[in-house]
């Protein structure tokens, strides 16, 4: 990757804040054009935060051929009113970036096509931007009509609101807006001072992705603090990820066979959900695997009682899973309503940066285990499964390919185990993670909807003066409205169960 005007570092690295470049706006602009068109380069986060006087913007643009994050700024006096170029003109993946900077901080984006709100933040720049005045797309014509679905669901889900525009039954454009239930996590992060809130704090980000992002958070922390995990906690931490990854697609699996109204898959699915998040439970106490990671180690070792277990719940579940799948899809009347529904193309999910699973199924192979390792993913490497139908049969096929190759790695693991030292250290405590001044750290992980991505900025004691989380869903909602167009408004349920994309998550 080409690094003039700037630096680079490994995922879950930390660097000083002034070996981060600092660059005049045409400068940023001219440098991160350059890595944007380079192959196999994607940018992970771009943010702003107020320091003193000046909002101080961060790019972190990923390289998968070197496995390496680039780092570069800007600054802008927070009372000046000046107006950038905008990215997204030349690079369409920008887009969720600067609206959230324009919806935040009020700077306005030159050639931006549309700076509408991300999320709503309660400290957002414009409070006269509300819910209610929301700017949906409009196409001024008697012929067609609106349908709005939502925030308040039929069922048990989170709020969020779909907005058809249609010809007849016919979906011409989904419009999707969240922002019902912004909880200011960024903005907790430095208000709970103690280690263990924050922890709980990451873990609360995405209910279904505690494990997730609550490993982006104590790597980050370690990486910060100095601290390394021994070769026993990556091991477990991964086992952690990795079952996360099966409990989540295997719950999904049976979720579009309820809307496909084949009750025999849903139900096996459902079944074979159970046991493995039960094992959560017997882990750590928690069913979504809340308390397994804590910065430095754990209070929960994998034992071999515990190994036992699981080779046991894997053998069963595998037993029971690949005869449904197998049955599942090829079935007629299922693989009639999942080929060529709500199809995307390659070009159009690279168009919006799509990432993890949502980029897989349409032949982008993106996947941070593989491209940006960490934990036991470095020394036990991981294959990512790809697709290219871009469509709901895509995405269920896509889970279950990904459950299989979940289940050897976790035996694998756990094969691992038994040559590793089985010394595994207990958590540190707030007074023991002492944070680096004046650095800034990355954290990526490869959850199982897709890149995760926390950042954080220390000031001159080492205390958080920034932290930024980014989940997956921020990218790829926009997905789903695009595998909406031109399809009849019916198919909406079973195309937005193939993607179940977090709105807490998004909204933060």
């Amino acid at each position: 990757m080409e690094t003039k005007g700037c630096t680079t570092i490994k995922n879950q690295g930390t660097i000083s804040l002034r070996d981060v470049p600092v660059l005049s706006y045409d400068e940023f602009y001219d440098t991160m054009t350059g890595l944007l068109r380079e192959t196999g380069c994607h940018c992970v986060n771009y943010y702003a935060y107020p320091q003193g006087n000046t909002l101080k913007f961060m790019a972190c643009v990923a390289s998968d051929p070197d496995a390496s994050v680039a780092l570069l700024s800007h600054e802008l006096p927070i009372h000046e009113k000046k107006p950038l170029r905008a990215l997204t003109r030349d690079f369409f993946p920008m887009h969720i970036f600067e609206r959230e900077i324009h919806e935040n901080f009020d700077v306005d984006f030159i050639d931006h096509p549309w700076l509408k709100p991300v999320r709503y933040a309660f400290n957002r720049a414009d409070k006269n931007n509300i819910i209610d005045n929301y700017p949906f797309y409009q196409i001024e014509t008697k012929e067609l009509h609106q349908v709005g679905v939502g925030p308040i669901h039929a069922g048990v889900i989170e709020p969020g609101h779909f907005r058809f525009l249609c010809n007849g039954e016919t979906v011409l454009h989904l419009e999707i807006q969240l922002g019902w239930q912004h909880r200011g996590i960024e903005n907790l992060f430095l208000s709970k001072p103690s280690l263990l809130q924050r922890t709980v704090l990451s873990e609360s980000i995405a209910g279904d992705t505690a494990v997730g992002h609550s490993s982006a958070f104590v790597s980050l922390m370690e990486s910060m603090a100095g601290l390394a995990a021994n070769e026993r906690l990556d091991i477990e931490r991964t086992i952690g990820l990795e079952l996360e990854r099966i409990a989540m697609h295997i719950g999904d699996l049976g979720n579009m066979n309820i809307g496909l109204a084949y009750q025999l898959a849903s139900s096996v699915f459902g079944t074979l959900r159970t046991p493995v998040i039960n094992y959560s439970q017997t882990w750590c106490g928690n069913r979504f695997g809340k308390g397994l990671n804590r910065v430095g180690g754990t209070h929960y070792p994998f034992t071999e009682d515990l190994a036992d277990k699981l080779t046991k719940l894997l053998d069963n579940f595998e037993a029971h899973f690949t005869p449904m799948a197998d049955r599942m899809f090829a079935l007629p009347s299922v693989l009639m309503r999942l080929e060529n529904i709500g199809k995307v193309t390659q070009n159009q999910m690279q168009l919006i940066g799509a990432v993890g699973m949502t980029a897989r199924m349409a032949n982008i192979p993106r996947d941070i285990r593989v491209s940006h390792p960490s934990g036991a993913y470095k020394k036990c490497g991981m294959t990512s499964e790809t697709l290219e139908a871009g469509d709901v049969w895509a995405r269920a096929m896509l889970r279950k390919m990904e459950i299989e190759v979940s289940l050897d790695y976790v035996r694998m693991l756990m094969k691992k185990l038994e040559h590793v030292d089985p010394f595994i250290p207990k958590p540190a405590g707030t007074s023991e993670v002492r944070l680096a001044p004046d650095t800034f750290s990355i954290s990526l992980i490869e959850g199982w909807r897709g890149e995760i991505c926390h950042c954080a900025v220390t000031d001159h004691r080492g205390d958080i003066a920034h932290y930024k989380v980014k989940d997956p869903s921020m990218h790829n909602w926009f997905a789903l409205a695009l595998s909406l167009r031109d399809l009849e408004i019916s198919d909406f349920p079973i195309n937005n169960k193939s993607y179940n994309l977090s709105y807490c998550g998004h909204d933060l």
